[in-house]
């Protein structure tokens, strides 16, 4: 495998940027054109004395905006450990530079409209997540990368990478058609990454966990449910669990995606919007290409939908387990288990009733084996698919009660658990292992709906607490400011950086300046007058009470009637995206 660079010095003039590879033995460097935007291979004699240099850690890519071109590169990183010998890395920090000297060449509006976009790429930038190797693939489960062609072994980690999964595939444009240049760049991954060595019955051994967010239809919470017309599903995160001991391997991968038609569920100011079913598409056709990709992927599908079976999650339910029997195909399996209803009154110990439906399948699928000598054992012939109505919380839950059952089986197979020994006894470990997937909640928890996950003391400690359901509901407030109030920004900002929305500098019109309808303006005032009169007349009282509370009943209808008027037209007062028309499907 060519395998890129991992250090470099980024050298500034004014009319270049030079990224001089600072590998040992390496002569390479990067020139590029500050005014052309030509990407050449040079050498290090090439480079300007003039020229200011600092060190950076790699290249995320390029992205062109209002002003020009920009280049974003990462300036710090940390090491989250190695990876069968490999070091995986987390980009700390990133800076994003423009090739022009000056913006004067700009209007007004051109200059806010700039400065809007440039805060959307840093909002991306600033999500907690991305991740990258220079030397190790890590779009690509164990299992994948052993079932490839020596072709493939030979290509760039950019050439081979599975696209799904490289959250700076559209910056690194410039950058795939010549091959010359692939060493100075690598795939970006987006979502988490654990690693930790530990220690069982004086038996060391590394345990990984790898969360991979697809970058096909990505977004945040409301803005983004079900699948497109090409069957990626939102919010899909391939989630994989390595653990290595004594030169043997072992992997167990798990998906979760949102359930895979045509539906949404805009944010409107309520609480928890309605969801929606499209009543004008076909949803065969993508659910059937959505678990055709699956099948080709990972083989046999087991779905465990754990939405509510009643309320306003009833006809999802439904929907989806008529659609996977009109599907009819027998590699997929559905099973629907009511998380909210058979764990109702912190009766959690009920979930061991999903994990004992499923113990046959899991038995029967098991996972991926490389023993000391190479030699693949077992390989993985089938997946679990987990969703609920976010993919976060619940999901989280049930995916790592699945991960330590197959994690039991592999540690005896690799000889670190003698036979008899349960994990849960492990208190050291078990301690790691359910820190570690609650922090995998948290975190593709905060990348969708924008705050830390549900129910996590639970999955940090086996049971549910009450400083845990502190937390869920003050989470749940954060949520719902957030869901109405700022995820369009989110959104448009996921949207501009995976290139979804392209920025045409012909074009002098964007779509940030929205004209707002007058309720957005007036209704809000109205209702913040009136409720301040309310409370300024029962401080103030008058000379009469009937004076008195006549005034209250004036005012307090007034603002009563007019949060009314606002909740009914609730999806004008949400902070909703602007670059990329989001399908509607009411």
């Amino acid at each position: 495998m060519a395998t890129a660079y991992e250090k470099f010095n980024l050298h500034t003039t004014p009319e270049k940027f030079y990224i001089e590879a600072c590998d040992d033995g390496s002569n390479d460097v990067l020139s590029i054109d500050r005014v052309s935007t030509e990407m050449i291979l040079t050498v290090r004699k090439d480079i300007p004395p003039h020229a200011f240099t600092r060190p950076i850690c790699g290249i995320m890519g390029t992205i062109r905006l209002v002003a020009g071109t920009y280049l974003i590169v990462i300036t710090k990183k940390k090491k989250v450990g190695d990876l069968l010998g490999h070091a995986v890395w987390k980009a700390m920090d990133f800076d994003v530079i423009s090739y022009k000297k000056t913006v004067l060449h700009l209007t007004d509006n051109q200059m806010q409209d700039n400065k809007a976009f440039l805060s959307m790429i840093n909002s991306v930038l600033l999500t907690d997540g991305f991740y990258f190797a220079t030397d190790y693939d890590l779009t690509h489960t164990l299992q994948r990368l052993a079932n490839t062609s020596p072709e493939f072994q030979e290509m760039s980690l950019l050439e081979r990478a599975d696209q799904r999964f490289v959250w700076n595939g559209h910056l690194l444009r410039e950058f795939m058609p010549q091959p010359e240049l692939h060493r100075f760049a690598y795939p970006v991954v987006h979502g988490f990454i654990v690693m930790k060595s530990c220690c069982i019955n004086g038996k060391i051994f590394d345990w990984n966990i790898i969360s991979r967010r697809s970058c096909f239809r990505a977004g945040v919470r409301y803005y983004v449910r079900g699948i497109d017309s090409e069957g990626h599903a939102a919010n899909f995160v391939e989630t994989e669990q390595i653990v290595q001991y004594n030169g043997g391997k072992a992997s167990f991968v798990q998906t979760r995606g949102s359930i895979p038609f045509y539906w949404s569920q805009r944010p409107n100011l309520k609480y928890k919007p309605k969801p929606q079913i499209s009543k004008t598409i076909d949803h065969l056709d993508g659910f059937q290409r959505h678990f055709d990709s699956q099948i080709i992927i990972y083989g046999k599908q087991v779905i465990l939908n754990l939405i509510d079976q009643k309320g306003s999650e009833k006809q999802l339910e439904q929907a989806f387990d008529k659609m996977v029997s009109s599907l009819g195909n027998g590699m997929v399996k559905y099973i629907a288990f009511d998380f909210h209803k058979e764990c109702s009154r912190m009766r959690w110990h009920r979930l061991q009733i999903l994990v004992d439906m499923v113990t046959e399948m899991q038995d029967e699928y098991g996972y991926f084996l490389v023993d000391v000598d190479g030699n693949v054992l077992v390989q993985q012939e089938g997946m679990f698919r987990s969703n609920c109505m976010d993919c976060l919380d619940r999901t989280n839950v049930i995916q790592s009660l699945l991960a330590r059952r197959s994690l039991q089986s592999q540690l005896e197979r690799l000889g670190v658990l003698h036979m008899g020994q349960r994990i849960e006894d492990q208190a050291d470990f078990e301690k790691i292992y359910k820190n570690a997937w609650a922090d995998n909640a948290n975190a593709c928890a905060k990348q969708y709906a924008g705050t830390g996950a549900l129910k996590t003391d639970f999955t940090r400690t086996g049971k549910r607490t009450q400083w845990g359901l502190v937390m869920d509901g003050w989470n749940s407030m954060i949520r719902y400011y957030k869901n109405n109030f700022s995820d369009g920004f989110r959104q448009d900002s996921i949207d501009l950086f995976l290139g979804n929305y392209a920025i045409d500098e012909a074009d002098m019109t964007t779509p940030l300046h929205e004209t707002k309808d007058w309720k957005f303006l007036t209704l809000p005032i109205i209702m913040v007058v009136a409720f301040s009169m309310c409370i300024i007349c029962l401080l103030m009282a008058g000379d009469t009470w009937t004076e008195t509370l006549a005034y209250v009943l004036f005012w307090g209808t007034a603002s009563f009637v007019t949060a009314g008027v606002i909740l009914f037209n609730g999806r004008e007062f949400v902070d909703a995206p602007k670059l990329v028309q989001k399908e509607k499907m009411d």
